[in-house]
């Protein structure tokens, strides 16, 4: 199955996400169980953040800090560009999408970089995977002070403005569990380097269970029935749109700035990318009611598109990569690298 997969070019964790929709919307999680189901998400969130923290070494932070070109243009796209394209996505959508989601469309456009999949694919299509290190980092450590702040902005009405004790539960959830791991690194690192897939599965994990929990509270509250046909497609149309416009603009930014191959891919990837993993568990916070579910429905279908568009992306330029190594053996000389696009 593996290999009938691997020829398709399909992940199979796009599959495994797939099959905890139809699990939540033919057994979903309620009552009691929920209740308890809901400790395990929060745990298994802040358990990421720890190994992100055990992971990452200050060092490396600021080394990647040096390329400021880089990290900053990253962050413009992340928390500038991206807000002001999503607030136009969303009013292409008005009168056409119900509010929820024109809502959950805005809110993902404010969240900050993923970092496994960055980093992931940065490294797949031979990228600077120290830049997307510390660009994916960073965007989540500020992301845990800004993306309130943002929402409390652009996004007042619909969560009562700023709320101090919002950003007190955001940081205790996320920063806390960074810091202690940070504290932990001198023994956990050479444990996590010498097993590397230990936190892409606890961040595939952690995202199965905030999407499970996220679409069995929408089954149990009748929230999906509300879904019509063709508010999902018009959702689906304005992510695949808000995607290829970021692309397309970190693309072109990145050849007419000057950037060689591998910072151009790390830009695409980190300043294209929002985080499921810190968007679930902020939602939660920020927003309150049984809308919710409608609201984080946008941040799903949008992680599920880029993981798409971004494993194609990363497969053709590793290619390109490829060929571009083989014709410099063949020549004898060093051969003129491809674009990153």
């Amino acid at each position: 199955m593996q290999a009938l997969l691997k020829k398709l070019r399909i992940d199979p964790y796009l599959l495994l996400l797939a099959g905890t929709v139809a699990l939540a919307a033919v057994l979903p999680v309620q009552g009691r169980a929920a209740e308890v189901f809901g400790y395990v998400t929060y745990a298994a969130i802040a358990l990421l953040f720890f190994l992100y923290g055990a992971k990452l070494s200050l060092q490396s932070i600021g080394q990647g800090l040096l390329h400021w070109r880089l990290q900053g243009l990253v962050f413009l796209f992340t928390y500038a560009v991206f807000p002001l394209l999503g607030l136009g996505i969303a009013f292409l959508g008005r009168g056409h999408v119900a509010d929820e989601l024109l809502t959950g469309l805005v809110y993902v456009s404010l969240l900050p970089s993923t970092v496994q999949s960055s980093i992931a694919f940065t490294s797949i299509a031979r990228g600077n995977v120290p830049g997307a290190l510390t660009s994916a980092s960073v965007s989540n450590l500020v992301g845990v002070v800004i993306t309130p702040l943002l929402v409390a902005a652009v996004l007042g009405a619909h969560t009562g403005g700023f709320n101090l004790q919002s950003l007190v539960d955001i940081a205790v959830q996320l920063l806390l569990p960074f810091a202690v791991g940070q504290l932990c690194r001198r023994w956990l690192a050479p444990v996590l380097k010498a097993h590397p897939r230990l936190t892409l599965s606890v961040d595939r994990g952690a995202i199965l269970l905030v999407v499970y929990s996220a679409f069995s509270a929408g089954m149990v509250a009748g929230i999906w029935s509300s879904v019509r046909p063709a508010d999902l497609a018009w959702v689906i149309g304005l992510c695949v749109l808000l995607l290829a416009i970021v692309l397309w603009l970190t693309t072109f930014l990145g050849r007419h700035l000057g950037f060689n191959r591998a910072d151009r891919i790390t830009l695409a990837f980190c300043g294209s990318k929002k985080s499921m993993a810190t968007g679930i568990p902020m939602a939660g916070i920020l927003f309150a009611g049984p809308a919710v579910p409608l609201i984080v429905l946008p941040l799903m279908l949008f992680h599920q598109i880029q993981l798409f568009a971004c494993a194609f992306l990363a497969q053709r330029w590793a290619r390109e990569a490829d060929l571009a190594e083989a014709r410099e053996a063949a020549d004898g000389a060093p051969a003129a690298r491809s674009p990153a696009a």
